[in-house]
This record gives C-alpha cells, structure tokens and sequence, in this order.
C-alpha cells in the first residue's frame, strides 16, 4: 500500500479522529511503544504536540495501544531518532527530516528547504500530489515510514548582535544554523556554526557567533535571546513551512493491526492541525512582547533576499546534477510549488494583501 494512500485514509482534521473507538479496540491487543523526540520538554509547542499526538492515540484505543514519549536526548540524542527508529532501537519517532541533512540533502525535502513551499502548500503536495509516493520511496530505504506530524509555519530569520543592512553583512558572520540553510549561506560568507540548544544562548551572549536562528517569536522569547541580540529578521526564506514528522519503523509498522495503523495516521493528521494552531494563537502577543521590550524587528532587505535565492538555485542546481535521487523528488516538489504560487497570486495573495493593509 502507498504512502500516500496512508495519509489519505487518515484524512485531515479531527473528523479523522473517528476512525476508532475505545469499545472498537477492546478485542485487539494491547501494545506499547516508546517515541524518541527531538525537542526539549521547555517547547511546549514542538514537544507538546508529541504529548497531544499519544494521548490521542490512546484515547482512541481505549488506553490498547500505548506510547511513552521521551524527550530530546533522555533516550537518545535529538539528532539520533533517525538511527534509532530505523535500527528499532524504538519503534516510533518524533523529528524533523532536515535534521538528517548530513545523511542526503533529500531529507530536507521532508521538512523544509530554502524559498520552498509554505506549511499548506507541503500538506497538499504530500496529501494530492506525489509527496508521500516519493518521500515514501525514499524513507522505506531506511526502514523507515515517514508521516507528517505538524508544521510551524513560516518561521523568523533569526536573531543579530549587528544590524545587516545588505548581503556583504553576510561575509564572516558566524551563524548558528545547520543543514541546507548553513550550505547556502555559506555561499554568501556565513560560517555556519553547529552549537545545541542549551548551549546557544551563552554562545550568542558571549560573542562566539554573531546570530542564531531558531524558530519564532512565541519559543524565542521563552529563550530570551532578545536578551542579547537587538536585531530579529524575517523571514526565515529557508523555512517557509517546516513540516515536523513522525518516523516509524517499518517492520513495526507492518505488525500492527490495521485499526491501530487507522488510528496512528488519523492522531498524526489531528497533531498536524494542532500544531500550527498553538504557533498561530501564540505568535501575535509574543511578538507585541518582544516589540514592547526594544526588539528591532526588520525585514531582510531585498539584495539579501535575491542574494539568497540566487545561491538556494544554484545549490539545487549542483545537487541534482550528483544526486539523482534529490532531483527526481526536487523537480516534482518545484513544479508543483510553481503550480501553487501561481495559483496563490490570485485570490489568496491578493486577499491578504488587502487585510493586512487594514489598520482596524
């Protein structure tokens, strides 16, 4: 069975969340898996959903099919769900993709790449198009089932001790960002700096790197990094709408009933939902909060923008020309992202345009 028909049998929204019930599951058997996350309990967004996502499932199953979370790194590192789910060191996984970008360049295509598509455009492309059938390919080559979990949405540049006033900035800024967003920076003088979390505030503090990007305004501030960079930029063109994934081992996948495979795919799809909610509904006051505090909130000015979409094509370019397998999947990504901005220039663009030009 394809991927694809996976996610479109766990449909969208809580509607999904009917596809079984507790007096449903009383004659199944009663399972337990652990998840390894990548993200730290203080995300109450990010780790909170994987706390939303377990609950759901063993509410559906009537407490039958059970999963403990584990946090980023109490059972393994947060960039080690990958190996972990894929040798079943645990059965279940919650990551994101780009994390793996060391491994293939591919795997960003799963979460988020630069100037790539939004949190809606990805969710149609994986849900309609060939996103699931393809990424799917990709993954069962590491046991591995790929199911998309929540998303962000557009996330923000990142904080700067200095203020970058043109692409030249760039050159010598050391940067605490990872993965194709550090590769394509690099091409405009960025030295991409691989700090963990725990460890990027004093480093920003300190002045061992000049700017750090994380996520958003509502899990920056909880960071305080306001606290020690003036600047924060918008917006993060490489992570227009990073998708968060549940990773199951395939082998496990395959031993499960079919109504618990109902259940998982219809908890992951109400997660998903769930997910940008909490960033919708937390954004706005954290960001009025970080404007009250002094916070320079600015765009990226506009030869930074092209500058860097210059590097991000011909990035792509590059990598397509020695990775077959990235390119196959890039080139359905791209058109259809072409497709939905082409369509999102009608009514979509053209009606936001005018809402946010509302001043009441």
């Amino acid at each position: 069975m394809e991927r694809r028909s996976f996610l479109k049998t766990a449909g969208l929204g809580l509607a999904a969340s009917t596809v079984a019930t507790p007096a449903l599951a009383q004659n199944l058997p009663t399972i337990k898996w652990r998840m390894a996350s990548s993200f730290p309990k203080s995300l109450d967004t990010l780790h909170g959903t994987g706390e939303f996502l377990v609950k759901r499932i063993s509410d559906m199953t009537g407490g039958k099919f059970q999963i403990q979370l584990f946090a980023a790194g109490e059972l393994v590192p947060p960039a080690g769900v990958h190996d972990a789910v894929r040798d079943n060191t645990v059965e279940i996984g919650f990551t994101c993709s780009y994390y793996y970008f060391g491994k293939d360049p591919t795997y960003c295509i799963d979460t988020a790449i630069p100037f790539g598509m939004t949190a809606r455009q990805i969710s149609a492309w994986y849900r309609q198009g060939n996103g699931a059938k393809l990424m799917g390919e990709f993954f069962a080559k590491s046991n591995i089932l790929s199911i998309p979990t929540g998303n962000t949405g557009a996330q923000m540049g990142g904080w700067y001790r200095k203020e970058i006033k043109s692409a030249a900035d760039f050159k010598g800024l050391k940067m605490r960002v990872a993965g194709l967003a550090g590769a394509i920076l690099s091409k405009l003088g960025v030295v991409p700096q691989q700090i963990g979390g725990s460890d990027v505030y004093p480093a920003l503090e300190k002045g061992t790197i000049d700017a750090v990007e994380w996520v958003g305004p509502y899990d920056d501030l909880k960071l305080g990094f306001n606290k020690v960079a003036k600047y924060y930029y918008y917006p993060a063109w490489w992570e227009g709408g990073p998708q968060v994934s549940t990773y199951v081992n395939l082998k496990k996948w395959a031993e499960l009933p079919k109504e618990y495979q109902a259940v998982l795919l219809a908890a992951c799809a109400d997660a998903d939902t769930e997910m940008g909610a909490r960033y919708d509904a937390k954004n706005p006051a954290a960001i009025k909060q970080l404007l009250a505090s002094g916070t320079k909130v600015l765009p990226f000015p506009k030869d930074v923008m092209e500058a860097s979409y210059k590097a991000a094509m011909e990035y792509y370019a590059e990598t397509s020309a020695s990775n077959p397998g990235f390119k196959k999947i890039y080139e359905d990504y791209k058109k259809f992202m072409d497709d939905q901005n082409f369509w999102y220039r009608v009514a979509e663009n053209e009606y936001t345009r005018f809402m946010l030009s509302r001043k009441h």
